[in-house]
């Protein structure tokens, strides 16, 4: 634990919001949580698991689960709350003791979301509520529902061979830092750390 936190502090910048994207077939929910609670460890606020499946999303239950036994291991009984989200539900619950954010997604909270808020959107031209000269990135920003409360992603760590984030917040990654990983299963503490590292030793031109 304290070893995390002095790797967060030692890095030159830190992503306030990481996604964790799975584009492998078999997902592995403990080598998941190891990457979640390593998050939040080392001082990342908000995080998003997301798997094209949905898979994640299914069986957050079980996500969770192995979540708190990992965070039990790794800072044992010095735990208190922190909000866990997900996406389009109506459930929380404790894990870390830092004041991060978890939403576990799937694509329906992707392109479908995208849709959904531009319907609204029309809906409320239709009720001559909005113009449609009122639709800015702002509006559309406030009108998702998946990402609510969640800043665009700094950073997306990608696993797996499949050269795509496969509908990962299409719309929110536009300035966001993607680097791949051949696989997040058994993946190391190590890892993780070299590709915080990594991303702190990224210029980033904002497309200049």
């Amino acid at each position: 634990r304290q070893r995390c936190r002095a790797d967060g502090r030692a890095l030159r910048k830190l992503p306030v919001h990481v996604g964790l994207v799975v584009t492998e077939e078999e997902p592995s929910y403990a080598d998941m949580a190891s990457l979640v609670v390593w998050c939040m460890a080392v001082g990342i606020s908000y995080v998003s698991v997301y798997d094209h499946n949905g898979i994640f999303k299914r069986n957050n239950s079980r996500l969770m689960d192995e979540i708190l036994k990992q965070q039990q291991e790794l800072i044992g009984l010095d735990c208190s709350k922190y909000t866990v989200e997900f996406a389009n539900q109506d459930k929380t619950g404790q894990v870390l003791n830092c004041q991060s954010t978890l939403k576990v997604l799937s694509p329906e909270d992707g392109k479908a979301d995208i849709v959904k808020a531009a319907r609204n959107f029309c809906q409320l031209v239709a009720q001559q509520q909005r113009t449609h000269t009122d639709l800015d990135v702002n509006v559309l920003d406030n009108l998702l529902s998946s990402t609510n409360g969640f800043p665009d992603p700094d950073l997306v760590l990608k696993f797996g061979p499949v050269d795509s984030t496969l509908g990962f917040l299409p719309w929110h990654i536009r300035l966001t830092e993607i680097i791949s990983l051949p696989s997040h299963l058994n993946i190391s503490y190590e890892e993780f750390f070299s590709a915080l590292h990594h991303y702190a030793a990224c210029e980033q031109r904002w497309g200049k």
